[in-house]
């Protein structure tokens, strides 16, 4: 049985899929020492993941779901976003895959003149549909409840059509070495066509990712050109990517983070 404030906790955490140190501790009135060892205790208890500045739900099977996961870290999402479409240029094709963080690129990349945008994400179409100067296709297939994903056999032959100039892709976790893994094996068959078929591939991540586990594997970082992400914690994926000469690029630098 937990006591009634992680239990508490841990149904803002389902909610909101992260909760962080300071918030809670406002809200419940106490230091954010007790809130720390609160979430400590239930992250020994395999409920919770800590991340900087608070913690997430644990996963190891199932994903948080779209909302939740849409509200995870949106400051670094947006910034990830700006710099992943500093390196896009104007009259490039790419392709969009599923996730909250490259909903968050095509966002910043609204002002782009002469792109042409294939995804399997039906909130990036909707979010790119409105603006002329971008031409949206949409690849066929199954479209997930969930999040409005588009995944299977269809979506992969759809895909196969093209050679694009970049390919803007997420992760649900990022493994010590180096390995890029989701939950739903539909959605990383489709993705890996989406590598396939790009000159230059862009993985656009949040830092919370380096917390999280998942079964599936996309596959790994030594595929990757350039790796967008607020900051990178892991020692070891930075000797990846110097390694094998993936750009690592954060966002966001440590100064403006919060302390955990």
């Amino acid at each position: 049985m937990l006591p009634s404030r992680q239990t508490a906790i841990l149904e803002i955490a389902k909610q909101r899929g992260r909760v962080l140190v300071d918030e809670l501790a406002v809200q419940f009135a106490v230091t954010p020492q007790t809130i720390r060892k609160d979430l400590n205790d239930l992250c020994d208890r395999k409920l919770m993941a800590r991340t900087h500045g608070g913690a997430i739900l644990a996963s190891g099977v199932e994903n948080v779901g779209y909302e939740a996961r849409s509200q995870i870290a949106a400051r670094e999402k947006a910034a990830i976003g700006q710099a992943v479409a500093e390196r896009i240029p104007n009259d490039a094709s790419l392709f969009i895959n599923i996730g909250t963080t490259t909903e968050a690129v095509a966002q910043a990349l609204l002002q782009h003149q002469g792109l042409m945008v294939i995804t399997n994400n039906i909130n990036v179409a909707h979010i790119m549909r409105p603006y002329p100067q971008i031409e949206v296709v949409i690849v066929g297939g199954v479209v997930r409840s969930s999040d409005g994903g588009i995944v299977g056999e269809a979506a992969i032959d759809f895909i196969r059509q093209f050679k694009v100039d970049y390919a803007i892709v997420g992760t649900s976790a990022i493994d010590e070495d180096g390995s890029l893994l989701d939950y739903d094996f539909r959605e990383v068959k489709v993705a890996q066509a989406i590598i396939a078929n790009a000159r230059h591939v862009i993985l656009a991540s949040d830092s919370t990712k380096f917390s999280r586990t998942a079964p599936v594997r996309i596959g790994s970082l030594k595929q990757i050109h350039t790796f967008v992400t607020d900051v990178c914690p892991s020692e070891s994926v930075r000797a990846i990517c110097a390694d094998n000469e993936v750009e690592l690029i954060e966002a966001l630098p440590e100064s403006a983070r919060q302390d955990d």
